[in-house]
């Protein structure tokens, strides 16, 4: 475990208001230093992470949590082309969706997800969650250099 973690910087990709403001406060209640960014579709998800447009100033990501079910484009076919990507393929991403369909899970991780995790309906079980996937991606696990 590392006594002192580096702050990272977490893309949450995700199209439901009330579960982005839940994971924003588990950041917040976890006094967590590290930095969120959040987009609400597929599209701007890659853009994001391309620097494209708007995002052009956008620090680049060293985790990514993204819902499977989004607009414009879905989280499958953003999963699939950031792994295809050879600049954001070393990027870890945690899917994090209500979905506990075995489909989806096989397919995330056919498309190199590196971790599926369902969203809890529970308030506090989710905060949890959150905590815990970002303790361990920022105390455990020893991310690729950006």
């Amino acid at each position: 475990m590392n006594p002192n973690p580096k702050p990272i910087h977490v893309l949450l990709v995700d199209d439901d208001p009330g579960d982005t403001l839940m994971i924003k406060e588990a950041f917040e209640e976890n006094k967590v230093r590290n930095e969120l960014s959040c987009v609400s579709d597929g599209v701007d998800a890659l853009r994001f992470m391309r620097r494209e447009g708007e995002f052009a100033d956008a620090p680049r990501p060293d985790l990514i949590l993204l819902d499977l079910n989004l607009p414009r484009k879905d989280g499958r076919e953003v999963l699939a082309e950031v792994k295809a990507d050879e600049t954001l393929s070393r990027i870890p991403v945690v899917v994090l969706t209500t979905s506990e369909a075995e489909e989806d899970i096989l397919r995330s991780y056919e498309l190199h997800a590196n971790a599926y995790v369902t969203k809890p309906v529970d308030f506090d079980r989710f905060i949890s969650v959150v905590r815990q996937i970002d303790e361990f991606f920022v105390e455990v696990v020893k991310l690729p250099p950006a």
